[in-house]
């Protein structure tokens, strides 16, 4: 009679009770074990060939924190749609949100599910009630069916099959695509075990428990009876409990490998203050007074303090002056305007870091020298999938009379292969204040595709001449954002700065 560990016993007289197979959580459940101890249990038992193991994926469908408020006021659509209804006619979108009690963003991005479900038409600044109107105001969506069933669970969660019966589960799913606010899909695994044919002739000729030590005590060692023991063997591929310890935000993580990257290349790290003055920001970066980028629409200016006083360097001031006139003394042309000095006294929320690396050309231009700067920019941009108006940049320069272009490619490609990403691509691009530029795109194996990353190139002579340096700067700007989107598998910026405390808790420590 052969002898097993007491949970390979157990799980092997539990099979050999039953005909075909079982989950594993449901058979530790039937043998009064711990499932992890029946996971480990089954597979070291499939290793030797007593059982077999299958493991079969299923989709876990889980209702987002706060969606059940959401579903208690009417989904966005639903609500515009009863608008219409009760209107009979057209109404402006501009109209909606006061009888909706929707936000103008809420009308926008229910404009899709509109459609999706024939529910409205959008014709030019005004919405209409679509051919599905009628009856989508008698009868529940198929996304509404499954958001309601999974609100009604006290775990808000539920097995892809538990929902078939209710709702048509692949329309409900492909109305819910991207609305990450409501609904999470999870990809889960079961795993089913049976006896295998050994197995089962094992079992049928006889198995007992064997008396296994777990520890090795003092009264053991004394007495020599440990020659004899079968001791216990550790699994540690064994499962535990799921635990979620305090970690740092992905975004921090970011950041943080970032400035270790660059430290460990030898770089120095600089920082300059959030409210920029105009000459820091623009001027000393040979950008004209009349760029678009200055403009409101553009650029976040203050007004309190509206005006700064310029850099005390006297002799700086001019040279910037006459570079943007005439060229001054680098060779250049300039823009052929009057620059004016209140101009560059206004006072803005810095657009990029470099207006950090700048100031360090100018404090120190004669090199060699190598720093960079991690923070925060602000930019009026339009918030997207992609863009919001407070981003992270990475700034750096190398000042070197021998710095060529191609050290510069070769530091970047150095810095992105340190962050996890081997496959780059550089492509010519502009910029008002390097020449020659490049765009940095990284290639994304998961999304088969490139991703824009930032720009570099070398200070043209009419940003580093004024400043007093005769050598050659290498520069470059990168965002982070999109380095922790790619990193996390996340498809909105705005994702990286929502409270989404799941997707935190899920949030791998080491990627």
């Amino acid at each position: 009679m052969e002898s097993f560990p007491r949970e390979q016993y157990v799980i092997l007289e539990g099979l050999g009770r039953l005909e075909g197979e079982i989950a594993v959580s449901e058979l530790a459940r039937n043998l009064g074990i711990d499932q992890a101890l029946a996971a480990a249990g089954s597979q070291l038992l499939a290793d030797v060939g007593l059982v077999e193991l299958r493991e079969i994926p299923y989709r876990e469908l889980v209702l987002k924190e706060g969606a059940r408020e959401v579903l208690a006021g009417g989904l966005p659509e639903r609500r515009v749609l009863n608008a219409l209804l009760a209107a009979g006619r057209p109404l402006a979108l501009t109209d909606l949100p006061a009888v909706t009690g929707l936000t103008p963003a809420e009308v926008g991005g229910s404009l899709r599910q509109l459609a999706q479900k024939g529910w409205a038409i959008k014709e030019g600044g005004t919405l209409r009630a679509g051919p599905a109107a009628a009856g989508g105001a008698t009868t529940k969506a198929e996304d509404e069916k499954a958001l309601e069933a999974l609100a009604a669970r006290a775990d808000r969660k539920a097995r892809e099959e538990e929902l078939v019966s209710i709702c048509d589960l692949e329309r409900a799913l492909e109305l819910l695509k991207g609305r990450r606010e409501l609904l999470e899909v999870r990809t889960r695994k079961v795993r089913r075990v049976r006896l295998s044919p050994a197995g089962r002739a094992r079992v049928a000729g006889g198995i007992r428990e064997a008396k296994e030590i777990g520890q090795l005590t003092p009264e053991l060692i004394r007495a020599g009876a440990w020659r004899e023991a079968s001791f216990k063997s550790y699994d540690v591929r064994l499962g535990v409990a799921p635990r979620h310890p305090g970690k740092a935000h992905p975004m921090q993580r970011i950041i943080a490998d970032t400035r270790r990257v660059f430290l460990e290349m030898g770089f120095a790290e600089i920082a300059s203050p959030l409210v920029e003055s105009a000459f820091w920001n623009f001027d000393a970066l040979f950008q004209p007074q009349d760029h678009p980028a200055r403009e409101m629409q553009d650029t976040f200016y203050l007004e309190r303090p509206a005006r700064v006083a310029l850099p005390a360097d006297a002799g700086l001031v001019e040279r910037v002056r006459r570079t943007h006139e005439d060229g001054g003394e680098t060779g250049s042309l300039g823009w052929g305007y009057r620059w004016d000095p209140e101009r560059a006294r206004g006072t803005v929320l810095r657009t990029h870091t470099t207006a950090a690396t700048i100031r360090a050309v100018a404090e120190d231009p004669k090199g060699p020298r190598k720093v960079f700067c991690v923070g925060r920019v602000f930019r009026r941009e339009a918030i997207d999938y992609k863009h919001l108006p407070v981003f992270h940049q990475v700034d750096g320069i190398i000042i070197d009379e021998a710095a060529t272009f191609a050290n510069l490619l070769g530091t970047l490609a150095a810095f992105y292969h340190k962050m996890g990403f081997d496959r780059l691509e550089f492509r010519p691009g502009f910029f008002p204040y390097t020449e020659p530029s490049v765009e940095v795109f990284i290639w994304v194996e998961a999304k088969q595709d490139w991703f824009e990353m930032g720009g570099a190139g070398i200070f043209r002579p009419e940003v580093t001449e004024p400043l007093g340096c005769q050598v050659p700067v290498l520069a470059w700007g990168l965002g982070l954002e999109r380095l922790a989107m790619l990193r996390y598998d996340i498809l909105e910026m705005r994702a990286l700065y929502q409270i989404d405390l799941e997707w935190l808790k899920e949030v791998p420590l080491c990627r």
